[in-house]
């Protein structure tokens, strides 16, 4: 069972790149494919952060490494797609988890809040894509996955520009699907419901909200970084070479109903 189970999932040999890689899902999918067998490089702001996640991570046995980066600066992307290679070589798996969460509603929303969400949200993912799936492809094989919402399938809380960004993300997946799946590169996007990350801290912090929200989906409970883990780790793997071009809800049956 043990050696059926490593052909499957095993991610020996394999470098992921993961940004927002310093806390939540990030960070949760980065442990996971580096307890995988990946050797891995998280991407974030927050040197500190990065610095304590990486920590965490080799502390699991993970061969890690972070690069600083705002992924709203086109500059940042441009080096983060350079330094990335640097300690372990190509980028074999691509996790795209990075975001950030402008909500306000609609009418509210300045030039500048566009433009901050379009850059990190969607903007990021496409550049990263565009540099390194075009060379997992020329290698035979690659996976690409992109972290979504609520907001890729339906409005949700003042959805606003972070909704758009999100749909439209959505859609890089099938596009990137399109382009390299005939050349062993997987792309797709996870779905989760409403997960306790620092992401959402603010609408944590409205009374009533996190239980509202838990009674809202069918199995009783907001979600948690971890619950993310064994998806990504599939969709990384040999047991997800034939998965591609899908928008995967991992939220409890939130969208459900």
């Amino acid at each position: 069972m043990p050696g059926y189970l490593d052909d499957l999932f095993s991610l020996d040999g394999r470098t992921a790149l993961v940004t927002g890689g310093s806390s939540g899902i990030g960070y949760a999918i980065a442990e996971a494919l580096g307890r995988a067998g990946a050797r891995v490089v998280i991407a974030a702001r927050r040197p500190a952060l990065l610095a304590t996640a990486v920590e965490n991570l080799r502390s699991h046995g993970v061969q890690a490494t972070a690069v600083s980066a705002d992924l709203g600066r086109r500059a940042d992307v441009t080096r983060l797609c350079e330094q990335a290679t640097a300690p372990y070589g190509e980028i074999d798996i691509l996790v795209n988890d990075a975001a950030n969460n402008i909500r306000r509603p609609m009418a509210d929303l300045t030039d500048d809040d566009y433009e901050q969400t379009i850059a990190v949200n969607l903007t990021a993912p496409y550049l990263l894509g565009r540099h390194h799936g075009p060379r997992m492809a020329a290698r035979g094989w690659g996976r690409i996955i992109n972290i979504g919402s609520q907001q890729s399938i339906s409005a949700f809380g003042d959805s606003g520009v972070y909704g758009v960004s999100k749909a439209a993300i959505a859609g890089l997946s099938r596009s990137q699907a399109e382009a390299w799946s005939s050349r062993g590169v997987t792309s797709n996007t996870i779905i989760p419901g409403f997960v306790l990350t620092p992401l959402t801290e603010p609408a944590q912090a409205v009374p009533g909200r996190v239980e509202a929200l838990a009674a809202r989906s069918m199995t009783g409970r907001n979600g948690l970084p971890a619950d993310f883990a064994g998806l990504a780790v599939l969709l990384a793997s040999p047991a997800g070479a034939y998965i591609t071009g899908q928008a995967i809800c991992a939220d409890g049956g939130f969208s459900v109903h």
